[in-house]
């Protein structure tokens, strides 16, 4: 099946939201922009408007003028949505400013002059803060969390070998291609009027409980629409209802519709990125390099304020004692405040920086008793039976050292090996080498979250005898919509044409949680089967559901004895059973189901300027049932492209607490020519409370790239990098001489 909106985004055809003309619901538009702190904390002394513009044809929205709570509805509603009297991080909002003419607007907003008392900021969440430095609680500790499993400090004593390693990994800019972009207007409702808010999102429910919060209202005067949306990674998923509380507070006071649409250096210096992390592990090994005991010690900076930090952290520390048996594992985890932009979602969520840490451990573990990492793995692999850190009895079927085998085979591991050693014995300054990680990640919500979330799907029967997927799953570049077409179609025994995808419309679609977790087509997917079983039980004979021809004959035959109504089927989540998680303790079914994968990279390392480059790039994944061989290698590849990034060349640079390399000219990503080829291949095994099958893909790639590549680096050169980006300048001292 191809991919249903391909074509539109192919020939351009596809409009976002900067792409709309003002027109319909946006005739009169004013455009928004954001006047921001120029520190990173401090008291705000005075906020001067430049009197050689003449105020009174702007509209300009200060804290005195939001209706409800000055907080911006999230875990902790820490966060203000402008900052009243005291700023804690650079480019935090301060005041906001409409006008009919962008080019005046901006020169005005330039113009306006935020005077700020400072504080001493924290600036490096690996140094505790000095007394002047406390900003929340005794030690500005936003979230602590501990694993526990067997008897670490026993296995210590007995232990044949200790093996110790510190690990670091910087923040990552998403760089999705679409730019944050937010509209709003005023419509008439029969409650009063309604605040309407279409934008570029990943989870409508999150921007509308925000507008909720803030504006003061109930959801019959709050609407949210997803506008197509150019990718997010987790970059759309809070930061959004940031932009929508000030599109809409703009649209109330003037009483005209508004658009927002930041720049790339704005979106890139204000919003949010992955969190830097600081990562050590000490790891009791026998001789043969089985693990004993680990104990991991996670710290995470989370910027000035909450916001998805303690989620990020759970993710995080469950993941890190990576794929593996060990009976005595302890794990205690920070997300510490700074003053820097807060760190939020990105692809991954905590896992990469983890397994990151974990992975280059294993081959420190191998390179200190003088095994080959390969081996390492192989004798550590957890097998169906044995159980995670959280004591979670894996039984899913996956033979992960045949996936193991096949990742091998599918690389020529063993002649790339070997064609690097008779490389690098002839040649004067270049170096091969080849590297590998194993992986795991989570698939849905953490723990008991997909029971909190008690997410909903409808499906409609439409007079013409289709069916129309209601969710608020939202399309932002990954295939939700074809995904959803293919399991809904495959479900109700139509052709894919015979399906309808809805408009994340929260006046239209139920909550079915947000596009994140990896959940989509796993948790969804199963919501929308569930869905079509319920519409087709409603139409059968003695609760016999329909399907096919018969179904579809049987929805205009209702729809021509029922006229004007409406018929659907619903699904609420339900947990697969014997699926049990302790929040307070962190014991037991961290996950319903994990995905699995290996990642085998091979480079070369220019000794004269420490530059790495990819040769070739092998992913493994067995990621359940694969409804969409293209899309899903899609993803495979996107994912493993932003790990290269993230590993060896993007580097954010501060300077006060603000970003100084907020541009595309001097933040580097990876363009084709960095990209090696990247062999793609699934291993199946179906899961069974998937949507067709299928466990989350969305992850999974961005987790074992990273270490993969400077393993092979290692392998390489033996210089033994512990942080990444491993830019040049980090790894030229650590070259032989």
């Amino acid at each position: 099946m191809q991919r249903l909106e391909g074509l539109s985004k192919l020939s351009g055809v596809e409009r976002y939201l900067d792409d709309e003309p003002l027109e319909g619901p946006l005739k009169g538009c004013l455009w928004g922009m954001t006047v921001r702190s120029p520190a990173s904390r401090g008291k705000i002394r005075s906020v001067s408007y430049d009197p050689a513009f003449d105020w009174s044809q702007f509209v300009v929205v200060e804290p005195c003028d939001i209706p409800g709570p000055n907080e911006t509805y999230l875990i902790e509603n820490d966060q203000p949505v402008l900052a009243p009297g005291y700023v804690r991080h650079m480019h935090e909002p301060v005041a906001l400013i409409a006008h009919p003419d962008r080019a005046l607007l901006r020169r005005a907003v330039a113009s306006v002059k935020v005077e700020i008392e400072p504080d001493p900021p924290v600036l490096d969440f690996r140094v505790a803060p000095r007394p002047d430095q406390i900003q929340r609680g005794n030690d500005n500790i936003i979230k602590k969390l501990q694993i526990k499993k067997g008897d670490v400090h026993a296995a210590f004593a007995r232990a044949h070998r200790i093996i110790e390693g510190e690990y670091e990994t910087g923040g990552q800019e998403h760089v999705y291609i679409e730019n944050n972009a937010m509209s709003a207007w005023i419509e008439d409702g029969p409650n009063g009027d309604v605040v309407v808010v279409r934008g570029s999102m990943q989870c409508p429910y999150y921007v509308l409980n925000a507008l909720k919060h803030a504006l003061k209202r109930d959801e019959s005067r709050v609407r949210v629409i997803q506008a197509p949306t150019g990718g997010g990674f987790g970059g759309k998923e809070d930061y959004p209802s940031t932009i929508a509380l000030h599109c809409a507070l703009l649209a109330l006071k003037a009483r005209r519709p508004v658009k927002i649409i930041y720049d790339r250096s704005e979106d890139m210096a204000a919003t949010p990125k992955r969190h830097p992390s600081l990562v050590r592990h000490k790891t009791a090994v026998d001789k043969n390099g089985k693990l004993l005991a680990q104990y991991i010690e996670v710290i995470l900076d989370g910027g000035a304020y909450v916001t998805l930090s303690p989620v990020v952290l759970s993710r995080g520390i469950i993941h890190a004692a990576g794929p593996y048996s060990c009976d005595n594992v302890l794990i205690e985890g920070k997300a510490v405040l700074t003053n820097s932009v807060p760190y939020g979602a990105f692809r991954g969520f905590g896992a990469p920086q983890t397994i990151f840490a974990c992975e280059r451990h294993m081959d420190r573990i191998a390179h200190a008793l003088g095994l080959d990492p390969l081996e390492v793995r192989r004798i550590n692999l957890i097998k169906d039976g044995q159980t995670t850190s959280t004591q979670q009895t894996i039984s899913d079927g996956t033979d992960r050292h045949a996936l193991l085998d096949a990742a091998l085979r599918a690389s020529e591991y063993d002649r790339h090996k070997r064609e690097s050693a008779a490389f690098n014995a002839s040649h004067p300054y270049l170096r091969r080498g080849i590297g590998l990680s194993t992986v795991l990640h989570g698939a849905g919500f953490t723990g008991n979250g997909e029971v909190y979330l008690n997410s909903k799907v409808d499906v409609g029967a439409t007079p013409d005898g289709k069916i129309e997927v209601l969710a608020a799953s939202t399309e932002m570049g990954q295939g939700t919509n074809t995904a959803f077409t293919k399991i809904a179609a495959d479900a109700a025994g139509f052709v894919p044409s015979d399906v309808v995808i809805g408009t994340p419309d929260t006046f239209r679609v139920p909550n079915s949680g947000p596009t994140v977790a990896s959940r989509t087509v796993m948790v969804v997917g199963k919501l929308i089967e569930r869905a079509i079983d319920d519409l087709a039980s409603q139409l059968g004979q003695n609760g016999k559901p329909l399907r096919g021809p018969v179904l579809k004959a049987a929805i205009t035959q209702w729809h021509a004895a029922n006229p004007g109504k409406e018929l659907k089927g619903r699904a609420t989540y339900a947990p697969p059973p014997n699926v049990k998680f302790d929040d307070k303790n962190y014991v037991g079914d961290a996950y319903a189901t994990f995905a699995w994968g290996v990642c085998i990279a091979h480079v070369e390392v220019d000794l004269r300027t420490a530059s790495v480059r990819l040769l070739d790039f092998t992913s493994m994944q067995d990621i359940g049932k694969v409804i969409n061989p293209v899309l899903a290698k899609g993803q495979v590849q996107g994912g493993v492209v932003q790990a290269i990034g993230w590993a060896l060349s993007e580097d954010i640079k501060f300077k006060d607490g603000g970003m100084l390399n907020n541009t595309l000219t001097n933040y580097i990503i990876p363009t084709s020519d960095d990209v090696p080829p990247i062999r793609v291949v699934f291993h199946e095994t179906p899961y069974r409370f998937g949507g067709g099958g299928a466990k989350g893909v969305g992850e999974l790639p961005m987790d074992g790239p990273a270490p993969a590549i400077l393993n092979a680096v290692a392998n390489a050169t033996c210089a033994q990098a512990m942080s990444i980006p491993l830019t040049p300048e980090r790894l030229l001292p650590l070259l032989p001489a």
